[in-house]
């Protein structure tokens, strides 16, 4: 589930190094955004990428090829022409997380990743931080199969809504 780790060398408040996960690539955090915004504006035509790249300060067209994969996987058609750009395959309530992110970036892997890069990590041969990252990794798993786009687009537009005031 993780796919890197980095370490940031910039303190934070406790004046200690900040640990960023990432819990997927910046591919499928862009195809998430993507679709948010399709889910969020509830378009009558189809939307054009560059729209959405724009909205989301998106390189063009890394975004181009991340919805080329996106329609290949079934969660966007896409309409060529004058009038073309891209919509939701299905509805906004039937695409969850987690298929957008394997969509992108593939399955998960059939092993667990070691949360401190060790090669091996189970519950027979645990890291050092196995027994605490386990229930942490389960429960994003289960958040990502659990977060669907409509919801996610209705915090958004309350966020926007939050931000205003």
């Amino acid at each position: 589930m993780v796919s890197s780790n980095n370490t940031n060398n910039t303190p934070n408040n406790n004046n200690t190094p900040e640990l960023n996960f990432m819990l997927y690539s910046k591919s499928a955090e862009y195809a998430i955004q993507a679709l948010i915004y399709l889910a969020e504006i509830k378009p009558d035509k189809p939307v054009m990428i560059s729209e959405i790249a724009e909205a989301y300060n998106i390189p063009y067209q890394f975004l181009a090829k991340i919805v080329q994969t996106l329609v290949k996987q079934r969660l966007v058609v896409a309409t060529r022409g004058r009038n073309g750009g891209i919509n939701l395959a299905r509805g906004a309530k039937d695409i969850y997380v987690n298929q957008i992110v394997n969509a992108v970036d593939g399955p998960p892997p059939e092993r667990d990743i070691c949360v401190i890069g060790l090669d091996e990590c189970s519950d027979e041969t645990p890291c050092p931080l196995h027994h605490k990252w386990k229930p942490i990794r389960i429960q994003i798993r289960e958040m990502l199969s659990e977060e669907h786009l409509d919801d996610l687009a209705h915090r958004i537009i309350e966020k926007r809504k939050l931000m205003q005031q």
